[in-house]
């Protein structure tokens, strides 16, 4: 199977070329991504804690779902195909904003996205998969907030910047 590539693109959002995954993120190039915030009737933000066997970031609490557009793929469709993917269930979703961000890691890749934030709404548990998710939790936004500002090692280094860049808009939306 041909490995996955993501979208390269410059600080407009304009595609400029496709590349590797992994050579994306080792050689910290600007590329498109999203991240999905889904949230129930309670107000309550679905976390994920990444799988244990995930090339980095493993066992850490991050947004619902987050990955990389395919080629030819809307934000919002690759939102609902990794949302179905990662936990196992279909809900609408809207884009909020986007934003650009970079965040290093350990082993030598670096996240830098252009960065598509989306919310949906989802009243039921969700089906996760073992592949990608360990666990799941429902917690208010405020209890996110200070659960980051208590315990920052516990959450993926994406989801810290998101949440801060995101947590007004957020609130605005739900």
């Amino acid at each position: 199977m041909m490995e996955e590539q993501v979208i390269l693109v410059d600080r407009n959002d304009n595609q400029i070329g496709l590349m590797p995954k992994m050579e994306a993120h080792e050689k910290a190039l600007l590329h498109r991504a999203f991240s999905v915030f889904v949230f129930n009737e309670q107000e309550e933000l679905l976390l994920q804690q990444r799988a244990k066997e995930k090339y980095h970031s493993p066992e850490l609490w991050t947004n619902t779902c987050c990955s990389h557009q395919r080629a030819g793929e809307s934000n919002i469709e690759a939102g609902k195909r990794r949302l179905k993917e990662e936990m196992g269930f279909d809900c609408e979703l809207e884009e909020i904003f986007s934003f650009i961000y970079k965040a290093p890691f350990d082993n030598g890749l670096t996240e830098h996205e252009l960065d598509h934030v989306m919310i949906g709404y989802y009243n039921e548990n969700p089906e996760i998969n073992p592949e990608e998710v360990s666990h799941f939790k429902w917690m208010k936004l405020e209890e996110v907030k200070n659960d980051i500002e208590k315990h920052p090692e516990k959450y993926t280094e994406w989801f810290k910047i998101i949440f801060k860049e995101s947590y007004n808009k957020l609130v605005i939306n739900i």
